[in-house]
């Protein structure tokens, strides 16, 4: 099991637990980056909740 670093919630991860299979989390779009995490995943709730306010944020435009 592991533990989420934003609110503390234990979840499963295949990659963490050596799982045969495909972790939950690639059926989320693979378009966001978990910030300030070293090597970490967050639990399914955190990421969707990030996810969709990425999504529904205004896209800042690239620095030069």
């Amino acid at each position: 099991m592991s533990t989420c670093p934003r609110c503390g919630a234990t979840f499963g991860c295949a990659m963490a637990d050596a799982l045969d299979a495909p972790c939950w989390c690639t059926a989320f779009p693979a378009v966001v980056a978990v910030p300030g995490v070293d090597a970490s995943c967050w639990c399914p709730a955190c990421l969707k909740l990030h996810i969709g306010a990425q999504q529904s944020s205004p896209e800042t435009p690239p620095r030069d």
